[in-house]
C-alpha cells in the first residue's frame, strides 16, 4: 500500500499516465472487492413492526447487504461494474465478474425486491441517494453490453421497475428541494435520475425529472456559497445544483442562469475561490465525509465547466478549483484509510476518474 501511495503521488493525479492510472483504478477495485460481502460493521435503517423483522443485514438486503449500509454497497457494486466495463484489461476482472455473479443471482434480487414491496417498509427507503445510485448501476450495465450485463440486467429489472415507480410517485408530492450536503441532498440524485432516463430512454420519466428539476431549480439565484461546507457535508448544495442545471439547459441559458446562480465565479484562472476541504480524523464517519467532498464538488466542476464551454472567462477559475480538489480528493483514496472511508470513497474517486457525469 505504501509504494502505491508512493507511486502515485509522483505523478500528476490531475493528468495520470498510463502507468498511474491503472494503479490507481486497481486501487479503487480493491476497495469495493473488500467490502460488498463484508456484512460488519453495518448501520441498517429499517423499520420494524414486529420482532419477526429483527434480521440480519443480509436477510434483510441478500444482495446488498455489504460495504457499511444499502447504498453504499449499491455504489459499490457499480465501482465495480463501471471498472469492469471500462477496464477489462484490469488484473482484477475475473474477481469483479466472480462478485457480481455472487451478488446479482435470481434468487438475491427477489430477496432485495421482497424488502421493497415489505409492508411497513414504505416508499422513503434509501430515497433519493440509494435509488439515484442503484439507477446508475443500471445505466452502467446497460451501456456496458457484455454478456453478464444482459443477464444482470434481466435479473435486475424488477428491482428497477419497483424503484423507478417509487420515484415517479414521489416527486410530483416534492414541494420543496433538499438543500443539503448528505444522502438527502435532491440536486445530486436528480443528475443520476436523468442520466439514468435518456441512458434507457425512458421518456416519461425524463420529462417528469425535466418539469421537476425546473420547477425547484430554475428561478434560483445567488447561492450562498460562502456557507459551505457544512462540517459533515460529502456533497456541495450550491455546486451540485449547479451541476445538475446544466443537464436541462442549453449552453446560452446555462450561461446566464450560471451567472444569475454563482454571480462570484472569478475570470481570473484563480481556483482559489473554493477552498479545498481537510479531515483531521478519518476514524470518524461524519468527518470523514470531507474527503468526498472533495472528489464530487471536483466532478461537478468539470460538468460545470463542460456545460458553459472552453470560450467562457470562467472556464479556467472552475477548471483550477476542480483540479485541486481532485489532488486532494484521489490522494486521500490512495492513503491508507479507516473502513468508515474505504467502504465508500473509492466509488466518488472512480466517479471522477472515469468522467463518469460527463459521459
Amino acid at each position: 500500500m505504501q509504494a502505491l501511495a508512493k507511486d502515485i503521488n509522483t505523478t500528476n493525479v490531475s493528468n495520470p499516465t498510463a502507468e498511474s492510472e491503472l494503479a490507481v483504478i486497481d486501487r479503487f477495485a480493491e476497495l469495493a472487492l473488500a467490502c460488498v460481502h463484508k456484512e460488519y460493521p453495518n448501520i441498517i435503517k429499517h423499520m420494524m413492526v414486529n420482532r419477526e423483522q429483527v434480521k440480519t443485514p443480509k436477510q434483510l438486503y441478500p444482495a446488498f447487504y455489504g460495504c457499511f449500509d444499502w447504498h453504499s454497497s449499491v455504489h459499490g457494486h457499480w465501482l465495480l461494474t463501471r471498472i469492469a466495463h471500462q477496464y477489462p484489461d484490469n488484473k482484477h476482472y475475473q474477481s469483479i465478474i466472480a462478485s457480481l455473479q455472487q451478488s446479482f443471482s435470481k434468487a438475491n434480487i427477489d430477496g432485495e425486491l421482497a424488502y421493497f414491496n415489505r409492508v411497513g417498509t414504505g416508499t422513503s427507503f434509501e430515497r433519493p441517494y440509494g435509488l439515484a445510485w442503484f439507477l446508475q448501476l443500471i445505466t452502467e450495465l446497460r451501456q456496458w453490453q457484455s454478456d453478464e450485463a444482459k443477464i444482470w440486467l434481466t435479473t435486475l429489472k424488477p428491482l428497477e421497475d419497483k424503484i423507478v415507480a417509487n420515484i415517479s410517485a414521489w416527486l410530483p408530492k416534492l414541494a420543496f428541494p433538499i438543500r443539503v450536503g448528505e444522502h438527502s441532498q435532491t440536486a445530486f440524485a436528480f443528475g443520476l435520475m436523468l442520466d439514468w432516463s435518456k441512458t434507457a430512454n425512458e421518456q416519461p420519466m425524463q420529462q417528469l425529472l425535466n418539469r421537476t428539476i425546473m420547477r425547484l431549480y430554475g428561478s434560483d439565484v445567488n447561492c450562498p456559497l460562502a456557507y459551505e461546507p457544512s462540517g459533515q457535508d460529502f456533497l456541495s448544495p450550491c455546486i451540485a445544483e449547479a451541476d445538475l442545471m446544466r443537464r436541462v439547459m442549453d449552453k446560452k441559458q446555462y450561461r446566464q442562469w450560471l451567472s444569475n446562480f454563482l454571480p462570484d465565479i472569478p475570470t481570473n484562472n484563480d481556483g482559489s475561490w473554493l477552498t479545498v476541504a481537510n479531515v483531521v480524523d478519518k476514524s470518524d464517519g461524519k468527518l470523514a465525509h470531507l474527503d468526498g467532498l472533495n472528489l464530487s464538488r471536483s466532478w461537478m466542476l468539470e460538468g460545470i465547466a463542460a456545460g458553459i464551454g472552453k470560450d467562457d472567462k470562467r472556464y479556467g477559475a472552475i477548471m483550477a478549483a476542480a483540479n485541486a480538489h481532485k489532488t486532494a480528493g484521489i490522494n486521500s483514496v490512495i492513503h491508507d484509510m479507516h473502513y468508515m472511508g474505504s467502504h465508500w470513497l473509492g466509488s466518488f474517486a472512480t466517479y471522477l476518474q472515469t468522467q463518469r457525469g460527463l459521459h
